[in-house]
């Protein structure tokens, strides 16, 4: 028998390349909410609380599923958490100035009560 003859090797069959886990789909979801958290005034603060959720769901799935998208779904969590904190301050702003407004007499009531500071 020939030492370089194939022969032998032909019994192994040869691997299918390894393909590259798949990407969570709430994950990818849970991003680009996230951005748009950050982008929309007001709505931004719903948008937020979606991608909180839909960022724990997906590290749920990929932990059990062995999928890919981790770095997708922390993306979306801090995005989420800093547009619905953003916009949550924001909105309680807007309405302890309403509530200023309506609880004076006049709008220039409310304007006379804030310091003059003259800087030069």
């Amino acid at each position: 028998m020939d030492p370089y003859s194939s022969g032998q090797f032909n019994q192994f069959q040869q691997m299918p390349p390894m393909q590259p886990p798949k990407t969570n789909g709430k994950a990818i979801t849970a991003l680009v909410l996230g951005i748009l958290s950050l982008m929309i005034p007001y709505v931004g603060f719903i948008l937020g609380i979606i991608a909180i959720v839909l960022a724990s769901l997906a590290f749920k799935e990929i932990r059990q599923r062995n999928e890919g998208g981790k770095g997708l779904a922390v993306g979306g969590l801090v995005c989420g958490i800093i547009g619905t904190a953003l916009y949550g301050i924001i909105i309680l702003i807007v309405v302890l100035a309403l509530i200023a407004v309506g609880a004076s007499d006049s709008y220039y009531d409310v304007l006379s009560t804030i310091p003059n500071w003259n800087i030069a």
